[in-house]
């Protein structure tokens, strides 16, 4: 059986908000390594081994630099949208209040 999040209480919103911030900048680091670090191994796959491109290099093409950006994007965006989710419904169980929004 599932259990209920507390209820909260009358004007706790807003300090749940101001209590996650710090926690929210901590994940968001974390979240950020590990979104670097899935980045780096995605491109190894695709980008047959080499490392990623830089958009100043004069060596890569047009098409590889902008493959490699739309990846890195689409990783980081997944992952920090995951670890957002996460953090909030941890906040929500443990306080009742979900930490953002109104």
């Amino acid at each position: 059986m599932a259990r209920k999040p507390p209820r909260p209480r009358p004007g706790s919103k807003r300090k749940t908000r101001l209590l996650y911030r710090p926690f929210g900048l901590l994940v968001g680091i974390v979240s950020g390594a590990a979104a670097s670090a899935l980045f780096t191994q995605a491109w190894k796959a695709v980008g047959r081994g080499s490392d990623a491109p830089d958009a100043l290099d004069e060596d890569r093409t047009w098409r590889e630099i902008l493959i490699a950006s739309a990846l890195q994007g689409a990783i980081f965006a997944a992952v920090r949208a995951a670890v957002d989710r996460g953090g909030a419904i941890g906040v929500r169980r443990l306080t009742g209040t979900w930490p953002g929004g109104s």
